[in-house]
């Protein structure tokens, strides 16, 4: 499944893990990514947002 936000195209970003000794190796951090149904164009479909954009109101939820 791919962890990309459907509205704001948010993905995976990658960085460093730094132990205690300071000895970095790569890791990365995936999105809060939840399956809403949202209206999208007039009708109800199953969409992958993060939530940062149904916080922020930018998805309108289908009941």
């Amino acid at each position: 499944m791919a962890r990309i936000c459907e509205i704001c195209g948010k993905g995976k970003t990658f960085g460093n893990k730094i132990s205690f000794s300071n000895r970095k190796s790569r890791r990365g951090w995936s999105p809060n990514i939840k399956n809403v149904r949202a209206i999208v164009d007039g009708s109800a479909k199953k969409i992958k947002v993060c939530t940062r954009c149904l916080r922020s109101g930018y998805v309108e939820r289908a009941l």
